[in-house]
């Protein structure tokens, strides 16, 4: 039976308990990589430009065989809808977030994707009696279903055996597939490929009209992008290519019925993607579509006359349909859910600790661990899972405070934050009784010592929009900067391969959407994975193009311009440069890694750096290992923090502020101000417990002059966090010279004591666990002080062997750089200076 989910009525509810930050979720938790089975690099990309994702909006479509209805997938189930209908029916509604639909021929089935938060399998959907098989249970991750056109096979992707997206074909039987063939060995190239693996890859499948081709996406032998268009002869395995350009996985061709074109979704000289067509005989693509928005995985109708898209022209995705000869579009809205299973409807208000309404991160969870989130609203999903706390990984919407949401009847579990200075509250509800709704949720902020001060927070790393489902305007990044409390935004407008998304907003003041309690700053980040990656805020004049080097085979293959040369073009307008998600584990334990290269030392050693990115989308103790070595050298550079958040991605790290730094202010915003005191160094760095430390009076950025003989230095210092932690920590020059054991985990302390200092150094307040935590969707909790500085005619002792850490660095980084391509010796010569003035300068502090 369908149950019809009236919007406007107010149900009843019963609370059952509240759970407040006393619950300590960590028991157990293990965080993972999601779907770990692929073995790829960089799985923040296809995590989201290829692999289905949760939203709210429609994510993919297929046709009916009377091209009068569709059939997609939305809030993870299937629907069916018919066009001119308001209307949509819910197909699926099962253990499992369901995706990627493909009707048969016959319209008696339909194939589809099946998430269960371990894997992805084929299911596969008869239409009349709503019964759900399983077509694989080989634990791999399946995708892209699509029917041949006599109804018999399927083409599909799968990482089985393998861990690579391989190319496969199969005969479907009733209830399972036979004669599972894969039609794209795996095969590991020499081309050097920057973001992608070095195995080759096959996506994308579509059959020819006549059932004996298949047209998919190959990377074969391709240095950039998912790879070309390429057609297969199912009869003797041979490949020829139809169309070559540069791709990111969305590329989904499809063949119209008649045979006689196809359409595909590309970026070609642009910033956003758009529907392209060309012949099957011929390549020379026209776009059907324009927009500064994304248009993606189209399908023909089976009369060839129309085409059915994604777009997210308004923000989330939804589903249009595109006459193919006049090029008229239209939206196929839906404003009437008929619903699997009985719904009724919940209204909740969040409120602060004066009954005011205000922003918030939410998740709404049933007893299957299945996610439910408002209509229109932004789904967002962590990166990595907990399994043994949720079979998923964790969903959540930003609320702007009040909110009407469908529900089955069921138990729920809401989880309700705001940022790290409010307490985490949980409760649970369920739906299956009656209370009096609206559902009050106050949150109340942690109780900081009165001495503390009002302090404010920016997230120094943030792509506004980075070629993910959605699409991000600066209201919207307010509103999520404002549900997680975080006054500065600075979004780093970058490159995604050849597009740059948010270069047109590119100004040197704030933006013109900012409000009184959130400001969002344009700055750019720049690509070289080799010198490492920078960011460069306060640009005045322009964002600095192409905005990378170092892509093979391309015109800008030349490591120059070198990050020293980037650092000077931005202090020329004003600008401060950063070093940003510095390091990981390998790359500095227990020592350091023949292939690292990053060009830090040298440009700190030649004053071209401003920051250093200590908590970001790194491993935090890691990068800290680094920048200890820095401080031992003298080098006073100041921690900062920035999340890297791709804003407009449904599966992201993030949210947006998740890592972050807090400088002492109040009143009106300027981020003049709040530059200027975190380059000073008067700030503290987090992914979520608060800090403070007070040393003789002095806090961080501030010194302290001590004599020859020494000193005792008095120190107070406490900790606040939403979650536990497990070790609050002194550090003298690197070292921890004061461990304050703290009675299991732990999320309020203060503490006080004294330590003796002979010689100049830096003092520093840690706070951080060794295990990971289910509400907090970063590697483990971690938060440092900057350091207070001593200032005496005595040495720091390890001085010494910091200079020597960094010259064995440079001496590295000085032998592979000559060996790197150059445009000319005038450009090596350039990078080699550098790198030699830089080893001048760790030699001398060897002696």
């Amino acid at each position: 039976m369908i149950f019809k989910i009236m919007i406007t009525k107010v149900c009843q509810f019963i609370l059952l308990f509240v759970l407040l930050i006393a619950f300590d979720p960590r028991l157990n938790a293990q965080r993972i990589p999601v779907l770990n089975q692929i073995d790829l690099p960089h799985n923040y990309y296809f995590h989201e430009l290829y692999l289905p994702q949760l939203t709210s909006g429609s994510s993919s479509v297929a046709w009916m065989p009377d091209s009068k209805s569709v059939v997609y997938s939305m809030a993870g189930s299937l629907w069916k809808q018919k066009l001119g209908s308001d209307t949509a029916e819910q197909l699926t509604d099962a253990d499992g977030y369901d995706y990627q639909p493909d009707v048969s021929p016959d319209g008696k089935s339909i194939v589809f994707v099946r998430y269960n938060g371990s894997s992805m399998e084929l299911m596969l959907l008869e239409v009349k009696s709503g019964e759900t098989k399983s077509l694989t249970v080989n634990k791999a991750v399946n995708l892209e279903p699509r029917w041949s056109p006599d109804g018999n096979k399927l083409a599909f992707v799968s990482t089985a055996n393998t861990g690579h997206f391989l190319l496969y074909i199969a005969n479907v039987e009733t209830d399972k597939l036979s004669d599972i063939r894969c039609l794209t060995p795996d095969n590991k190239s020499n081309v050097n490929r920057y973001y992608y693996s070095a195995f080759d890859h096959a996506i994308n499948p579509v059959w020819s009209k006549n059932g004996d081709q298949l047209y998919f996406i190959s990377n074969k032998e391709i240095a950039h992008g998912t790879g070309d268009i390429v057609s297969m002869n199912l009869d003797d395995g041979s490949t020829k290519i139809i169309h070559h350009e540069e791709t990111s996985w969305r590329t989904k061709p499809d063949i119209s019925p008649d045979g006689s074109r196809l359409v595909y979704s590309s970026y070609l000289g642009r910033n956003w993607q758009q529907l392209w067509l060309i012949p099957l005989e011929g390549d020379y693509p026209i776009p059907l579509t324009y927009g500064e928005y994304d248009n993606t995985s189209p399908r023909w109708s089976p009369t060839s006359d129309k085409i059915a898209f994604i777009s997210n022209r308004t923000g989330n995705t939804a589903l249009w349909i595109v006459n193919a000869f006049d090029g008229a579009q239209q939206q196929l809205t839906i404003n009437d859910l008929h619903y699997l299973k009985a719904r009724t409807t919940l209204s909740f208000s969040v409120r602060d600790e004066n009954e005011i309404p205000i922003a918030a991160r939410v998740s709404i969870t049933d007893s299957r661990g299945k996610f439910y989130s408002p209509r229109n609203s932004w789904i967002h999903a962590d990166d990595s899972r907990y399994p043994d706390h949720n079979q998923y990984e964790a969903h959540y919407f930003h609320s702007k405070g009040n909110e009407i949401i469908s529900l089955p009847k069921d138990k729920f579990m809401i989880q309700v934050s705001r940022g790290p200075e409010f307490e985490i509250v949980k409760m649970e509800i369920d739906t299956r009784q009656n209370i009096s709704s609206p559902l009050a949720i106050t949150l109340k902020k942690l109780q900081v010592p009165s001495n503390f001060g009002n302090w404010l927070s920016g997230d120094l790393h943030v792509h506004m929009n980075y070629g993910g489902n959605y699409r991000n305007t600066p209201e919207i990044l307010v509103a999520q900067a404002e549900a997680e409390n975080l006054n500065f935004v600075f979004n780093l407008i970058v490159n995604k391969e050849q597009r740059i998304p948010d270069i047109n907003y590119f100004t040197p003041l704030p933006d013109k959407h900012s409000t009184n309690k959130t400001m969002i700053l344009h700055a750019q980040e720049f690509h070289t994975s080799f010198w490492g990656h920078l960011g460069l805020l306060n640009l005045n004049n322009n964002v600095i193009l192409p905005g990378y080097s170092g892509y093979p085979k391309t015109a800008v293959e030349s490591l120059f311009p070198h990050n020293g040369f980037i650092a000077d073009k931005a202090h020329e307008q004003q600008g401060l440069v950063g070093y940003v998600h510095p390091f990981e584990t390998s790359q500095i334990f227990p020592e350091q890694s023949s292939t690292l290269f990053s060009e830090l030392p040298v440009d700190v050693a030649l004053g071209k750096v401003n920051y250093y990115e200590l908590v970001g989308f790194a491993d935090h103790k890691a990068s800290e290992a680094v920048w200890y070595q820095l401080l031992n050298c003298g080098f006073r550079l100041p921690a900062g923090a920035g999340t890297d958040a791709m804003a407009n991605y449904s599966s992201l790290r993030g949210p947006v502020g998740l890592n972050r730094v807090y400088v002492k202010g109040e009143g009106k915003l300027d981020h003049k101000i709040f530059l200027q005191k975190v380059m000073q160094g008067k700030s503290f760095v987090t992914n979520g417990p608060l800090l403070g430390l007070a040393v003789d009076g002095k806090t961080a950025g501030d010194s302290i002059t001590i004599s020859t003989r020494g000193q005792t230095l008095a120190y107070t210092a406490f900790l606040r966090s939403q979650i536990p932690v497990d070790y609050l920590e002194i550090i003298w020059n690197g070292e921890v010279i004061s461990k304050h054991k703290l009675s299991g985990p732990t999320k309020s302390a203060d503490v006080k004591g004294t330590i003796t200092v002979k010689a100049s150094g830096w003092i520093l307040l840690r706070a951080w666990s060794e295990k990971s935590d289910p509400d907090l969707p970063d590697l483990y909790p971690y938060a440092s002080t900057n350091p207070i500085y001593i200032v005496s005619e005595t040495k720091n002792i390890n001085q010494k062997k910091a200079a020597d850490y960094f010259l064995k660095w440079v001496t590295r980084l000085e032998s592979k750089a000559n060996d790197l391509p150059y445009r000319n010796e005038s450009e090596k010569e350039t990078v080699m200076q550098d790198i030699r003035n830089a080893k001048d300068f760790y030699q001398q502090r060897v002696k």
